[in-house]
């Protein structure tokens, strides 16, 4: 972290420009110093946006940040900025995470040692919600998915999750369509 004295200036100035932004800033961290300063920013979606966290939305508090910081001088001379988003596989941490991720593929880590695969199909209110996860297992290439009963989780039964990117929906999507090659090239 950069100069203790520093840091906490720095994250007030971050949080009003993401705030300012309309985004959520989800971390913060100052590493170095001098001109090999980093100011590494996590933003994210405030729960009641249902848009996306594209790159023009990170392009917009990007330079938000960087005029924010600049104007208040809070940082001694050069500095890198670095702004980004959680990922498309980030960490469930906090209710908020579970409730975006509602209807995705998540891992989750129990307690007890177990893992738990499948789609998040309900997280109840609160900050310790319920979740319901429908385990969802492969069974060998070629062969659709098979679901299993939805399985209640409470909250401190969880040590740890992650959002899964399930690319096999985005395959069975394209085998569907006859456009030509798969082979990641964007269409014209």
């Amino acid at each position: 972290m950069g100069a203790p004295a520093t840091a906490p200036r720095v994250r007030q100035v971050v949080e009003a420009a993401v705030t300012g932004a309309g985004l959520l800033l989800d971390g913060l961290e100052v590493a170095g110093s001098g001109r090999s300063t980093v100011v590494r920013v996590v933003v994210d979606l405030v729960d009641d946006d249902a848009g996306t966290l594209d790159l023009d939305r990170v392009g917009d508090v990007t330079r938000a940040v960087s005029d924010a910081l600049d104007a208040a001088d809070v940082l001694p001379g050069a500095y890198t900025l670095e702004v980004g988003s959680p990922g498309a596989e980030r960490p469930l941490t906090a209710a908020r995470h579970w409730r975006r991720a509602q209807g995705r593929t998540v891992v989750v880590r129990l307690t007890d040692g177990r893992t738990l695969s499948g789609r998040l199909e309900q997280v109840a209110d609160g900050d310790a919600p319920s979740l319901v996860v429908v385990p969802v297992t492969a069974p060998g290439k070629g062969r659709r998915p098979v679901q299993g009963a939805p399985v209640t989780l409470a909250w401190d039964d969880v040590r740890g999750a992650r959002v899964q990117v399930d690319l096999a929906a985005v395959r069975d999507d394209e085998t569907d369509d006859d456009a030509g090659p798969r082979d990641g090239a964007g269409r014209g």
